[in-house]
């Protein structure tokens, strides 16, 4: 079945917006905007349906222009009323399809009564395993697995990374020089010919404006599949061949009583893995959805779809695999990243529900004056982002309903002093407290932070190396204990049993505090650092531990408000956006490598100064092992050639954990002159000698974590650096060097991290806990503010949904969770 002829906007549009940014100089197009515009408005003005649309379109005089004979500000007044139009023109095809769909997916919801539609289709489920799809073996099936597609609604949801353009149709004397484009013609001849030196296939065919010839390199056998006479479409590009036109490797379908598939379309491109091709992989997923698209039950309220003009479902589904045009494309990806939003809002806020209400918490009562005679004896004043934050924290705990609170706050924003507080708050009113880092040494460095801090306002006593006790802070002592896995078993086994009998106030640790052999005595109040470290499990692990405790995620990875609110919806938000006054700037510069002789330079000067340096191996997203493979490369030829007279360290992800611990250690007690490290550098390492953090290949970071990187560095009182080496960046990549050299402001950072690259430079979601997200950008900030706001609104009328129009939402909600994230 042909779609209705639908109008074209994005190419005006974007050479329009082009136009734009080149001051109206009218260079958008190669020869001109006058040509185009002729060109294209004799393809749209047919397809214009609307006698208001048509009226306005005249009045542009698209046909016959003469932009190029127009000062500015006529040609500037001209482009916005273009604009306006396309806008327009949008607009009302996107409400004309919609309604089109809803009425086309009545029918598709249901299975046809045709005698064409087997029986078996009708019986078979969408959790049915691939194998029940026509064409998928055994040995097909373990490769899409590797993929995650294990069941027919997998397939149905294994959408295309990208969709190519072969949609543009025309004669083949019209045909141009690398544009991806399609021609329907007449096979004449096809034959196995010699290409270079292999075999392949040779086909001229020709349509009523000329002949062109296809050739397809190393696939004799596909000569037989193109009958003389046949009807066939091939689209691709057009290379020049001595002279001659040619199509190099086109995709091609015989014309039969069917959809084109890989023609004459927008095409889907899938992810592959090794042994699954192209147009197989089309065709499995093609038959899936015309099979059981409409088995898939539409579960979202119809209030909904109708006020935010949603597609239904199945159509959605079809269209985001094989869309009738870039405006349905858009449509079906709108919907069906609404619906993961929407349930991934909906699941936070029935967490934090379930958290808050299903049993109640311990309300603790604030002695300010304990408080007040901790935070007078500190050495420096708390910044008022400190002081707001701590009250917020204290009206939490004061109630029955356990906190879940979320504390954001820059590197040395002084987040450590503001959660010892609140432990301590837990401490005197008789109640245990618990903090857990990501790592040993991380957990090692609050242990000592916070005893630091104690030390000033406490006599201390029965100091050994994990367990500090404190006298005079309240009318009782105060024990502080550290619990990491390299303790010795009766080390970890006289701590276990102190815990579990109530002589450890708080315990600080990793991981290992969630383990089945620690038992608290009377666990309130769990304070987790880095939170995106840690996933929903462990963090529900250690509500567990304890009779509903509080709990206080802290975090130096800056995430606009909007990602925080989405990602963390179960937990209310704070932010310190302030730093302690006196701290310095560390200075920031984007190199050519040029400079590197130079900055090598610059490291061994600070190093004589007896200052450190951290040198950060370029990011290889393909694989860690060759990433890990490439920074011991640089760690031995940086050792042997540039600093043999200096003591180096390396770091990566391959290395056991044990051994990247003795590493920062080392390096953090001053045995190592430069730490040599892919990205896995710790987060929030405290290495205050360190001064240089050296980042080759800086282009190929995200913003966020070139932040995090230069974090590393400036802990101390001495003024550091941050030196990016980049060779030839992309305009995005230099705009995020520029970008981290111009600011030293996190949070504007992130929201620009969010423009140019989305989300993945915070934290995936596979570690956060959460349900993988295969259409949604948590970059879109409109439709993710959409999709919250409408989950509040319903969870505020029917928290449970339970009422009959939300059982089949309820349904969803349960199975996605369960699927792929952790409702509890």
């Amino acid at each position: 079945m042909t779609a209705p002829p639908l109008i074209e906007v994005e190419p005006l549009r974007t050479i329009l917006k082009l136009e734009c940014q080149r001051n109206y100089a009218n260079t958008a197009v190669i020869g001109g905007l006058d040509k185009f515009l002729l060109k294209w408005a004799r393809e749209t003005k047919d397809k214009i349906n609307s006698p208001k649309l048509l009226a306005s379109f005249n009045q542009l005089q698209l046909a016959d222009s003469n932009y190029a004979a127009w000062d500015i500000d006529k040609r500037k007044a001209w482009v916005k009323d273009a604009l306006d139009w396309l806008a327009r023109a949008e607009e009302a095809a996107v409400a004309k399809a919609i309604k089109k769909s809803q009425i086309r997916s009545v029918t598709a919801s249901r299975p046809s009564t045709d005698s064409r539609t087997p029986i078996s289709m009708v019986d078979v489920g969408l959790d049915s395993p691939v194998t029940v799809v026509k064409g998928i073996a055994a040995s097909s099936a373990s490769k899409l697995a590797k993929l995650g597609v294990k069941t027919i609604r997998d397939l149905l949801y294994f959408f295309p990374r990208r969709h190519i353009d072969y949609s543009q149709r025309r004669p083949i004397a019209e045909l141009e020089f690398d544009e991806e484009q399609t021609v329907l013609a007449t096979v004449w001849e096809a034959r196995i010919a010699r290409l270079g030196t292999h075999q392949g296939t040779e086909v001229i065919v020709g349509d009523d404006t000329g002949n062109i010839r296809a050739v397809w390199f190393n696939q004799p056998f596909l000569a037989k599949n193109f009958p003389t006479n046949a009807q066939m479409v091939l689209s691709g590009k057009v290379t020049e061949f001595r002279g001659q036109k040619v199509f190099e490797s086109p995709e091609w379908e015989l014309v039969e009583d069917k959809e084109l598939i890989h023609t004459g379309r927008l095409v889907p491109v899938y992810p592959l893995t090794r042994g699954l091709y192209p147009r197989q992989t089309r065709n499995l997923v093609k038959t899936a959805i015309d099979n059981w698209a409409w088995q898939v039950t539409d579960f979202l309220p119809q209030e909904i779809k109708s006020r935010r003009q949603l597609l239904e479902l199945p159509q959605a589904i079809i269209q985001a695999h094989y869309p009738d045009s870039h405006l349905m494309k858009a449509e079906a990806r709108k919907r069906l990243a609404f619906d993961e939003l929407f349930l991934l809002q909906l699941g936070v806020l029935s967490k934090k529900r379930d958290w808050q209400e299903s049993q109640p918490g311990n309300a603790l009562e604030i002695n300010r004056e304990n408080i007040h005679k901790f935070l007078n004896s500190l050495p420096f004043t708390l910044t008022r982002a400190q002081q707001r934050v701590l009250q917020e924290i204290f009206a939490d705990l004061q109630k029955s309903k356990p906190m879940s609170r979320l504390l954001q706050g820059e590197v040395g924003s002084g987040k450590t002093v503001v959660a010892t507080a609140a432990l301590l708050v837990a401490a005197d009113n008789g109640y245990q407290g618990a903090l857990m880092a990501p790592t040993e040494i991380l957990a090692e460095q609050h242990f000592h932070n916070i005893c630091q801090l104690l030390s000033k306002v406490s006599s201390q006593k029965d100091e050994q190396d994990n367990v500090c006790c404190y006298h005079g802070l309240f009318p009782r002592p105060v024990t502080f204990a550290l619990l990491t896995g390299s303790l010795s078993e009766k080390e970890k086994g006289t701590l276990h049993q102190q815990i579990q009998e109530g002589k450890v106030d708080v315990i600080i640790g990793t991981h290992a505090l969630i383990q089945k052999g620690v038992e608290f005595s009377k666990l309130g109040l769990a304070v987790v650092d880095e939170q995106h470290r840690f996933g929903v499990l462990q963090r529900s692990a250690l509500r567990q531990k304890g009779f509903n405790p509080h709990i206080l995620v802290m975090t130096a990875t800056p995430i606009p408000r909007t990602l925080a609110l989405t990602l963390y919806g179960d937990l209310d938000l704070s932010v310190i956006d302030e730093l302690p006054p006196g701290r310095r700037e560390i200075k920031t510069r984007w190199l050519k490598p040029d400079y590197r002789g130079r900055t090598y330079d610059f490291i061994r000067r600070q190093i004589a100064a007896r200052q450190q340096a951290f040198i950060i191996c370029p990011l290889i997203e393909e694989s860690e092992s060759i990433e890990a493979t490439a920074a011991v490369a640089e760690y031995e030829r940086l050792s042997r050639e540039v600093f043999p007279d200096l003591k180096l360290g390396l770091l990566h992800g391959r290395m056991p954990a044990t051994d990247k611990e003795k590493v920062m250690q080392s390096f953090r007690d001053g045995k190592l002159d430069i730490l040599v490290s892919t990205p896995v550098v710790e987060v929030g390492i405290d290495v205050p000698n360190a001064t240089v953090m050296l980042v080759e290949a800086a282009d190929r970071f995200g913003l966020s974590q070139l932040h995090q990187f230069r974090g590393r560095v400036g802990r101390g009182e001495k003024q550091s650096y941050c030196l990016l080496l980049a060779e030839n960046p992309s305009p995005e990549g230099t705009q995020r060097l520029k970008a981290i050299e111009e600011t030293q402001d996190g949070f504007a950072l992130a929201e620009k991290d969010l423009e140019l690259r989305g989300p993945g430079e915070f934290f995936g979601t596979r570690q956060s806990g959460l349900p993988d997200l295969r259409m949604a950008r948590l970059s879109d900030t409109p439709l993710l503010e959409l999709a919250r706001n409408e989950a509040i609104s319903l969870f505020q009328r029917d928290s449970g949904l339970e009422t009959p129009e939300h059982h089949l939402l309820a349904q969803e909600l349960a199975r996605m969770w369960q699927t792929n994230g952790e409702l509890s």
